[in-house]
């Protein structure tokens, strides 16, 4: 496993069974200036991502600073293939919102398309390269790690929103609550102002056969 240690840089995390494969894809990776790992199978990647078998996260020792960004992995491999790879990842709570992008040295389109391509992106890849990986093929990956940031920043907007919402709500109803409470005051005032008033039928004198004058 290599790791490269510079900041500010965006993480990928690069798995290939096969040395050659790994070490040119740490070249173009460094030299399109991402921080690199490299791992040589499925379940070390699951390991070094903090995700057994059991698939519970767990923080990886020494690494709880260690961000992935992206994954790159090759699509045939022995015991767990980029397939089953791309899976666990996309079945995981705390990962599925990285972006992973499958590589293959298949080089029968027609092969490609039934057997590659097609069930990885309705799995959840992001592209399918074809191998050598090529310098050109760098500059493919920088848009889905911007794609895999904003997924990860959108719960917390989300959440930040609906306490915005619940706030006005809340103080809508207190404002209602305050109008309604002083209508009802309001009118029980003027009710009790009638009450008390004369009203000019009340005060008005009557003559009664008698002849006395009386007032009501």
């Amino acid at each position: 496993m290599a790791i490269a240690t510079e900041s500010g840089q965006f993480h990928v995390l690069a798995v290939d069974d096969s040395l050659i494969d790994r070490k040119l894809i740490e070249r173009l990776l460094k030299t399109s200036s991402y921080q690199v790992t490299t791992v040589d199978s499925g379940s070390k990647a699951l390991e070094f991502l903090g995700l057994h078998h059991d698939e519970k996260p767990n923080p990886p020792p020494d690494q709880n600073e260690v961000e992935v960004n992206l994954i790159i992995t090759d699509y045939c491999m022995p015991g767990m293939t980029g397939y089953d790879l791309l899976k666990k990842i996309k079945e995981s709570s705390s990962l599925k919102d990285i972006p992973v992008v499958i590589m293959s040295s298949e080089n029968v389109p027609s092969r490609i398309n039934r057997q590659g391509t097609k069930i990885c992106l309705e799995e959840g890849a992001e592209e399918f390269l074809l191998k050598p990986v090529k310098l050109s093929d760098m500059s493919r990956l920088r848009p889905h790690i911007l794609k895999g940031k904003n997924k990860e920043q959108q719960p917390e907007h989300n959440h930040s929103e609906d306490n915005s919402s619940s706030g006005n709500n809340k103080n809508s109803n207190s404002n209602s609550s305050s109008s309604s409470s002083g209508n009802k005051r309001k009118a029980a005032m003027d009710d009790e102002e009638e009450g008390e008033g004369l009203s000019p039928e009340r005060t008005r004198p009557r003559l009664f056969s008698s002849g006395s004058l009386t007032v009501l």
